[in-house]
C-alpha cells in the first residue's frame, strides 16, 4: 500500500492522471483500424478472367463466350474458355458450351470495382492460385505481433515504458507509411509484419503505463476506458474505409497520425514504481515531484526526499530488485502458475475472436455494415463487463465471458446455414462476449504479476494471443472437412480455458504486487479468507445443530 499512500499524496487522480491517460488512451482509437485493417484493404471483389488481348469485346455477350458458368450460373473467377463459345447458357447455368476447353487466367483478371475500387488483391492478383498470399499478408502480421509482445514486453522492464512507448509510435508510423507506398506484395508483407511488432509494444505499454499511475480504486475505470477507446476505433474504421476505399490511401490514413503520437509522447512521465523497482529513487522522485507539481500539490511535493521514499518503499526496494525476464516467470512457483493459466486464457480469447472477425465477407451482408455492428455489440458488452468487474471481481468476469463466448458459438455451428439472421446474431453477441474477455484479461494480468516482471508477463500473455490469432486461420480450413468444424473448435477452446480462471486469485480491491512475495502474501491472504468465511458459515450450523439437540 505504501506508493499507492505516494500517489494520494501527490493527488492521487488529479491533472496529470487525466491528461496523461487520455494522450496515452488516443491512439487506440487506430489500434482497431490497423488489426482489421486487410477486411479492407485486401477485400475480394467479384472477378473473373480476362479474354485475351486479342478477343473482340465490343459487346457484353462476346464477353460472356469466353466465360465459363459455375452451377449457380456465375461465371467461374479462375478459368475461361480456349476460344469463344456459341449458344446461350442452359437453365442450369452451365450453359451449352460448358464442353468447351478451359484454361487458367494467363491474361489476368476483371474485377468489380464498384465497391472497392482498389485493394491489394485487385493490384497484385492475389486471387485464384495466389489466393493464399492474400492470407499470408495477415499472418506475417500477427507473427509480427508475437515478436514485438516477446521483445518489446520484455525490454519495457528494462529500459522503461516511456521509451518503448516512444520507439513504437515512431515505428508504427514510418513502418505504416512505408507499407502504402509498397511497390510490391513482398515489400507490402514486410512492413505490415514491422507495423504488427509495435503495435503490440503500443497496446501493452498503454495499459501498463496507465495503471501503475492509477490509484487502486480507478483501475477498472481506466481499463474499461481503453477498452471503449478500442471499439470507438472500430466504428471509425467502418466510416474512414467508407470515405476512402483506396487502400492505399486507407493505410496511409490510419498510419500518418502516428507521427503526431510520437511527438507528443516525448512530454508522457515515466511509471515512478518502474523507477522504483529499478532501484533509481533519484528518478523516481523527480517524477513524483512533476506529477505533484502538474495536480497543484507543490507543498506535498516539496516535502518528499530521497529518504521518504526510502522509507516508505522499504519493502519494494530490498525485494523488487532484480532482471526481469521470461525465464523468471518459469522458474519461480508462483510465477509459473500464473503464467500458464494466463497464457491459456490469453490464447483462447484471441483465438475464438480472430476466427469471427477476420471473415467479414462470409456473413453475406455489406462489410461495413457487419464492421459497425461488431463495434457496436461491444458497447453493452464492456459496460456489463466493467460492472462485474468493479463490484464482483475479476475472476466472475473473465470466467463468464469466455463460457459465454464458447456457447454463442457452439450454439452457432447447429444453427442451419440458411438462417443468416440467427447465425449473425449468434456471432455478434459471442464476438461482444470475446471483446468484454479482452477487456478483463489486460487489466487482470496487469494485477496479478509484480511490478519487476508486469511487462514480461504482459509480454508473454500477448504473445500467446498472437499464438492464437496466427492459428486461427489455420482452423477454418478445417471447413473442408464439414462446414462447422470450426465453429465446434472456436466455442470449445474459450469454454474449456474458462476452468483455468479457478486457479487464479482474485484482485478487486488489492494493491498492485511489486515483488513476487506480495504475489505469495495475497495467494495466502485471499486462502485465509477463505477458511474464515468458511468457518463463519460454519458456526451458525454448529449453534442450530445445539438447538435441535437440546430439544
Amino acid at each position: 500500500m505504501a506508493f499507492n499512500d505516494l500517489l494520494k499524496q501527490v493527488g492521487g487522480v488529479g491533472r496529470f492522471q487525466k491528461i496523461q491517460v487520455t494522450l496515452v488512451v488516443l491512439p487506440l482509437l487506430l489500434m482497431a483500424s490497423q488489426n482489421t485493417l486487410q477486411n479492407f484493404t485486401a477485400a475480394i471483389p467479384t472477378h473473373h478472367c480476362r479474354p485475351p488481348a486479342d478477343a473482340n469485346l465490343s459487346k457484353d455477350r462476346e464477353l460472356e463466350a469466353w466465360l465459363p458458368r459455375d452451377r449457380q450460373g456465375r461465371p467461374e473467377s479462375c478459368l475461361r474458355f480456349t476460344s469463344p463459345q456459341q449458344g446461350p447458357p442452359s437453365s442450369n447455368g452451365t450453359g451449352a458450351n460448358s464442353t468447351g476447353a478451359t484454361e487458367p487466367c494467363t491474361d489476368g483478371w476483371i474485377y468489380d470495382k464498384s465497391t472497392f475500387p482498389s485493394t491489394i488483391v485487385t493490384e497484385w492478383d492475389l486471387v485464384c492460385s495466389h489466393r493464399a498470399l492474400r492470407q499470408l499478408g495477415q499472418s506475417l502480421y500477427m507473427v509480427g505481433v508475437l515478436f514485438g509482445a516477446m521483445v518489446f514486453g520484455s525490454l519495457s522492464d528494462r529500459l522503461g515504458r516511456r521509451k518503448v512507448l516512444i520507439l513504437n509510435y515512431l515505428q508504427t508510423a514510418v513502418s505504416g507509411t512505408c507499407t502504402a507506398f509498397a511497390p510490391n506484395f513482398s515489400v507490402y508483407c514486410v512492413f505490415r509484419l514491422l507495423s504488427g511488432m509495435s503495435l503490440a509494444g503500443i497496446a501493452l505499454n498503454c495499459m501498463t503505463l496507465n495503471v501503475e499511475w492509477m490509484p487502486i480504486h480507478t483501475r477498472a475505470y481506466v481499463g474499461t476506458l481503453m477498452g471503449y477507446t478500442y471499439s470507438l476505433g472500430q466504428f471509425l474504421l467502418a466510416g474512414v474505409a467508407y470515405a476512402v476505399p483506396h487502400w492505399r490511401h486507407l493505410q496511409l490514413l490510419v498510419s500518418a497520425p502516428f507521427f503526431a503520437f510520437f511527438i507528443y509522447s516525448w512530454f508522457f512521465i515515466e511509471s515512478a514504481r518502474w523507477q522504483v523497482s529499478s532501484g533509481r529513487l533519484d528518478l523516481t522522485l523527480r517524477s513524483l515531484q512533476r506529477v505533484a507539481w502538474i495536480n497543484g500539490k507543490q507543498e506535498e511535493g516539496a516535502k518528499l526526499s530521497i529518504e521518504v521514499i526510502r522509507a516508505s518503499l522499504q519493502k519494494e526496494l530490498t525485494m523488487g530488485k532484480g532482471q526481469a525476464s521470461a525465464m523468471e516467470l518459469l522458474r519461480c512457483p508462483t510465477l509459473r502458475r500464473l503464467f500458464l493459466c494466463l497464457s491459456l486464457l490469453w490464447f483462447a480469447t484471441s483465438f475464438a475472436y480472430y476466427g469471427l472477425v477476420m471473415d467479414l465477407q462470409g456473413f453475406g451482408v455489406s462489410i461495413y455494415l457487419i464492421q459497425v455492428i461488431f463495434g457496436a455489440v461491444d458497447l453493452p458488452a464492456k459496460l456489463v463487463g466493467f460492472l462485474v468487474i468493479n463490484f464482483l471481481g475479476r475472476r466472475p468476469a473473465q470466467m463468464a465471458s469466455l463460457f459465454l463466448a464458447g456457447v454463442c458459438i457452439l450454439v452457432n455451428a447447429v444453427v442451419p446455414q440458411d438462417q443468416s439472421i440467427v447465425r449473425t446474431f449468434f456471432a455478434v453477441l459471442g464476438k461482444g462476449c470475446l471483446a468484454s474477455s479482452f477487456n478483463c484479461i489486460f487489466l487482470y494480468t496487469g494485477e496479478l504479476y509484480p511490478t519487476m516482471v508486469r511487462q514480461t508477463g504482459m509480454g508473454m500473455g500477448s504473445t500467446m494471443a498472437r499464438v492464437g490469432s496466427i492459428v486461427s486461420p489455420l482452423v477454418s480450413m478445417t471447413a473442408e472437412l464439414y462446414h462447422s468444424v470450426p465453429l465446434f473448435i472456436y466455442g470449445a477452446v474459450p469454454m474449456a480455458a474458462s476452468a483455468a480462471i479457478a486457479l487464479l486469485p482474485e484482485t478487486l480491491g488489492q494493491p498492485l504486487p511489486d515483488t513476487v512475495q506480495d504475489v505469495e502474501n495475497r495467494r495466502k491472504g485471499n486462502r485465509k479468507r477463505q477458511q474464515q468465511e468458511q468457518q463463519k458459515q460454519m458456526v451458525p450450523l454448529q449453534a442450530s445443530a445445539g438447538e435441535k439437540n437440546g430439544l
